[in-house]
């Protein structure tokens, strides 16, 4: 018997490798409209894009207005007039054919399948994810994707874990784990929520954050080991 009888896991930089699906869609994305094929371009866009992000966490913006927004605040300070909604668009295409998996995910996941239901939950956009999980090995392995878009909120509120638990049946939420890289979303819902955490830490970053979840791990053996590890540890 496992340890938690639902893994809820976050999808970018937990499972799937969105640093290079990001890089590979952006690279498509500008050359198309001719933009610089160098860092200091890039690096612009990134700039943009996280910090919007990091408002979106914090509840600072809607998901609808940052995905134009970074377009629309990028090509600005290119000096240029690109259209930001079909910029949006041509990228999100792009980027739902990025399905590249971290090293290992796709082992971990069909180590644990046939001990715990697994789920994906997700702050990404929709229109990307879903082509993503569905080109990716995963698709036959996690059955459930929730996605902020869809939910109708993001992480870390109550209002997206709260429609998950019961989609999923939970009744005891000691035996659901969440997984995942961000401590101010994941983490931080989870813990908002009463639910175990577990932080994909792979590169050792400290936590500076008010949010400390019961378990850090830097590689999946390590989690693989916590959920079917018996008896496991704090449990």
């Amino acid at each position: 018997m496992a340890n938690f009888d639902f893994l809820l896991f976050d999808a970018d930089n937990t499972l799937f490798d969105f640093d290079r699906a990001e890089d590979a869609a952006l690279r498509q994305v500008l050359a198309e409209r001719g933009y610089p094929d160098d860092d200091a371009t890039r690096t612009l866009y990134l700039s943009i894009n996280r910090d919007l992000w990091a408002r979106l966490d914090r509840g600072e913006v809607t998901q609808s207005f940052l995905v134009v927004e970074r377009f629309a605040a990028f090509t600005r300070a290119m000096g240029r007039d690109d259209d930001p909604v079909a910029f949006n668009r041509d990228y999100l295409d792009r980027l739902a054919q990025g399905a590249f998996l971290l090293p290992g995910a796709e082992a971990l996941c069909r180590t644990l399948a046939p001990h715990c239901t697994l789920a994906i939950i997700t702050n990404g956009v929709a229109r990307a994810q879903r082509g993503r999980f569905a080109r990716s090995p995963l698709a036959d392995v996690i059955p459930y994707l929730f996605i902020s878009e869809e939910v109708g909120a993001s992480k870390p509120s109550p209002a997206f874990f709260e429609p998950v638990l019961r989609q999923l049946g939970v009744t005891r939420r000691e035996r659901v784990l969440v997984v995942g890289d961000n401590l101010s979303t994941d983490i931080r819902g989870a813990l908002d929520c009463g639910l175990p955490a577990a932080w994909y830490n792979p590169r050792g970053l400290p936590n500076t954050t008010p949010w400390t979840p019961q378990w850090t791990f830097s590689d999946y053996t390590q989690l693989e080991e916590l959920v079917l590890a018996q008896p496991s540890p704090l449990l």
